[in-house]
């Protein structure tokens, strides 16, 4: 996988030497702002045609998926498989500084998982201390890390996701040390960054969302990725489109699974 990275514009110097102690010590990165106000201008108004589009079936591949454990909690809205719904979300899943957080995290054999959009409606968004793996992992062997892109500010009041710094490296489950993983954590922070950024977290640190107090939804996109021995929480072979696999490169189908 290293020559498709390479091809990509993906090398170890796109991390600085503070960029990758923080992530391994701590779980998480903001890679800072990624894409331009125009670009999630953009962004912003496709995912509105789509939700519209879609209507009651928004985010149903998620509830066809065995492998997402929430697929449609109340109180946000939901898309999925963004891999098949226009060339706008193919940076999701080949831009190179992301790939090489990914890449420091997972190693250089991983695959995308599923690239799907998630919004914390008013008064809603509230989500348990969780890990996206079903037990802690020893001796840093991590399987699984997401990347969120930012499509409003995220901020204390409007639903943005909280991390708990170091929780990768525990041999615990929130729910194993808090009586109630709901609550708030004492060394839990909550992410701040503009619109446009993008945050990489090892998907083994404990994080969630948080209660949106604002009127306004509180939106992101998620580029999540596994292991490449792993299984897909969306199968990318089943649901790939031709028209997909014709816009895309061969790199980027490699990153997808399509091929070896």
């Amino acid at each position: 996988m290293q020559l498709q990275l390479q091809q990509l514009g993906v090398h170890e110097n796109l991390l600085s030497k503070a960029e990758k102690e923080f992530l391994q010590t701590e779980g998480y990165l903001n890679l800072g702002k990624l894409l331009t106000d125009e670009t999630v201008a953009v962004l912003r108004a496709k995912i509105q045609e789509l939700l519209e589009e879609e209507g009651d079936r928004a985010g149903i591949e998620l509830m066809q998926s065995p492998n997402i454990r929430h697929p449609k909690e109340p109180g946000s809205e939901r898309l999925g498989d963004l891999v098949n719904k226009g060339a706008a979300f193919d940076l999701f899943y080949t831009h190179p500084k992301v790939l090489a957080a990914i890449s420091w995290v997972l190693g250089t054999s991983f695959k995308l998982s599923s690239l799907n959009f998630r919004s914390a409606l008013p008064g809603a968004g509230l989500q348990k201390l969780h890990v996206d793996w079903p037990e802690a992992v020893k001796n840093g062997d991590f399987q699984v890390c997401n990347s969120i892109w930012l499509l409003d500010d995220f901020h204390q009041e409007n639903g943005a996701t909280r991390v708990v710094p170091g929780t990768h490296l525990k041999s615990t489950l929130p729910q194993e040390e808090m009586d109630n993983a709901m609550d708030s954590h004492p060394d839990e922070i909550v992410i701040e960054a503009p619109a446009g950024s993008v945050i990489v977290f090892n998907s083994h640190t404990w994080h969630g969302g948080t209660n949106n107090q604002t009127s306004s939804a509180r939106r992101a996109i998620h580029s999540y990725f596994c292991r490449r021995d792993q299984v897909q929480q969306t199968n990318q072979r089943q649901y790939i489109r031709p028209a997909t696999l014709e816009r895309i490169s061969q790199e980027g189908a490699y990153l997808l699974g399509l091929n070896d």
